[in-house]
C-alpha cells in the first residue's frame, strides 16, 4: 500500500467500505437464517405429506387449514425477503465495486500527487543547495571586500597628507639691499635666526683669535648661543708678501670662509598654526622693520613647504617682500663669507 499524506480521502473511503462490508455480511446471515427456517418448514410439510395415513381417513379441519395457510404465508414471505435481500446484496456489491474503482482512481491520483510532491521537494532541495552555495560565496566575497577596504584604509593612512596650494602671482625677483630678517621654518615651527647678532659675535671672536696666533692654515670655532642659536665658522690664515713703501714685507692675513647657523636643541621655534592664527608673535619680531626697506628671508626645510605657502600669504598681507632658501633635510644653514656673502632674491 502506498504512503498516505493528509489521510482525508483514503481513510474516509476505507471506513465506508468497512461499513458496507459489514451490512452485506449481516444481510447474508439473515438470508441464511430465513432460508434455513423456510427449508425446515418445507421439510416438515413434506414429511407430513409422506407420512402413511391411518387406515381410517379423516378430513382436514379448519385448524389444519389455518396452520397450513400460516406456514405457506411464512414460506412466501421468506422467499420474498430472500429475493429482496439478494437484490439488496447485488445493489450493494455494485456500489462496493464503484467505490472500489473510485478508491483505485483516488489512490492513483494520490500516488501521482506524492510523486509530483517528491519531485518538487527534490527540486526545492536542489534550489536550497544552490541558494546555500550562493550565500556562502556571497559571504566569502563580502569578507574579501572587507579585507580590501581595510587594506585601502591602511594604505590611505600611510599616504602623506595632501597640501592644497593656491596659485599666487609671482612678481619679478630683485636682489635685496636693505635690511633682512631671517627666519627658519622646520618641522612646521618658525623661529628667528639672530643672524646679525651672531655675525657680530663671529667678528669679535675672529679678531680675538686672529691676533693671538700667526699659525697658517684652517681652523674652526663656535659662538653663541644667541636666542637658542649657535654659529660655527671656519677661519683661514695665510702669510703673504706685500709691498710697503717700495719694500717687500710679510703679512699674515686671516678671514672667515664659511659659517653655519643652527639651534642648540630640536624642535625649536613656535608652531606655525599658532603663528598664523595670532599676529602678536610676528608683529613683535618685525618691530623696527618697515615693509618698504626690509625683506624677509625664510630658510625652509622639505617638511614645511606647505606651511611656507601659508606663511608667505601672511607676510604678503603685511606688505613685506619675502625670499625663500630651500635647505636640505638634516643640513644646517650655511653662509659663505669667502665670496663676500650672498644676498637674497625677494619677491
Amino acid at each position: 500500500m502506498s504512503r498516505r499524506r493528509g489521510g482525508g480521502v483514503s481513510v474516509g473511503h476505507d471506513a465506508f467500505l468497512d461499513i458496507v462490508a459489514n451490512l452485506v455480511g449481516i444481510l447474508i446471515i439473515l438470508v441464511v437464517v430465513l432460508g434455513a427456517q423456510s427449508h425446515s418448514v418445507i421439510q416438515e410439510a413434506i414429511q407430513e405429506s409422506e407420512t402413511p395415513t391411518n387406515p381410517e381417513l379423516r378430513e382436514a379441519t379448519d385448524s389444519d387449514m389455518d396452520q397450513l395457510a400460516v406456514m405457506a404465508a411464512e414460506a412466501a414471505s421468506a422467499q420474498t425477503e430472500s429475493r429482496r435481500l439478494e437484490k439488496t446484496i447485488k445493489s450493494l456489491e455494485a456500489r462496493v465495486e464503484r467505490e472500489s474503482e473510485r478508491r483505485t482512481v483516488l489512490l492513483a491520483l494520490l500516488t501521482q500527487a506524492e510523486e509530483a510532491m517528491q519531485a518538487k521537494q527534490e527540486t526545492m532541495d536542489a534550489e536550497k543547495m544552490e541558494i546555500a552555495k550562493a550565500e556562502a560565496k556571497a559571504q566569502s566575497l563580502k569578507r574579501q571586500l572587507e579585507e580590501l577596504d581595510a587594506t585601502e584604509d591602511e594604505l590611505r593612512s600611510r599616504q602623506p597628507k595632501v597640501v592644497e596650494i593656491e596659485n599666487l602671482p609671482t612678481p619679478m625677483a630683485k636682489t635685496v639691499f636693505g635690511k633682512e630678517v631671517y627666519f627658519r621654518l622646520k618641522g612646521n615651527r618658525l623661529s628667528v635666526i639672530p643672524f646679525e647678532e651672531l655675525a657680530e659675535e663671529i667678528g669679535r671672536d675672529f679678531r680675538r683669535t686672529s691676533g693671538s696666533s700667526s699659525r697658517e692654515g684652517v681652523s674652526d670655532s663656535a659662538v653663541g648661543p644667541v636666542r637658542g642659536y649657535v654659529a660655527r665658522y671656519v677661519m683661514n690664515r695665510s702669510n703673504e708678501l706685500v709691498s710697503d713703501g717700495g719694500k717687500i714685507a710679510r703679512m699674515t692675513r686671516a678671514r672667515v670662509m664659511v659659517a653655519s647657523f643652527e639651534p642648540l636643541r630640536e624642535p625649536h621655534g613656535e608652531p606655525i598654526d599658532q603663528v598664523l592664527s595670532n599676529d602678536d608673535w610676528l608683529d613683535i619680531e618685525l618691530t623696527g622693520y618697515s615693509p618698504e626697506s626690509s625683506t624677509i628671508t625664510v630658510a625652509v626645510y622639505p617638511d614645511s613647504y606647505g606651511a611656507f605657502r601659508k606663511l608667505r600669504e601672511k607676510f604678503y598681507a603685511k606688505g613685506f617682500a619675502i625670499a625663500a632658501r630651500p635647505i636640505k633635510d638634516g643640513a644646517p644653514i650655511y653662509v659663505n663669507f669667502a665670496g663676500g656673502g650672498s644676498r637674497s632674491s625677494a619677491q
